[in-house]
């Protein structure tokens, strides 16, 4: 029934939280816009993809979501131009073996996005 996940949501308070989360994912990130609309945009994430909207009605508040991961073969290239950007590297890039069964290779960091949300950068080696 379930085919995949649609989009993450993000909601801005500010226009200048909007602004900037634009500039991080679609000009530091480059993601491709797929739509955009008055209080909102649509970026694409090649089999799902992020939303972005203004909405300065409701506080923005911690959330329950933990973080989550946009796949990449350029996990240390999109680290270097995220801390050049002046954003937070919070794991630096490295290498795991995950301990499942077969052991799952993998080149993984963590960034810090606009609104504080946590994006794990994930690479699955061959």
């Amino acid at each position: 029934m379930i085919k995949g996940i649609h989009h993450v949501a993000f909601k801005c308070e500010t226009q200048e939280q909007y602004d900037e989360m634009i500039y991080f994912y679609h000009e530091l990130l480059e993601l491709p816009i797929l739509r955009k609309w008055n209080t909102g945009i649509h970026l694409d994430c090649f089999n799902s993809c992020i939303e972005i909207f203004l909405d300065g009605t409701k506080p923005v508040v911690e959330g329950c979501i933990r973080h989550f991961a946009l796949s990449t073969d350029h996990v240390d290239k999109i680290v270097e131009r995220v801390r050049n950007a002046g954003y937070t590297v919070s794991v630096e890039p490295k290498d795991v073996d995950m301990q499942t069964d077969p052991v799952f290779p993998i080149r993984v960091a963590f960034i810090e996005g606009p609104l504080h949300e946590s994006i794990e950068l994930f690479c699955e080696k061959a």
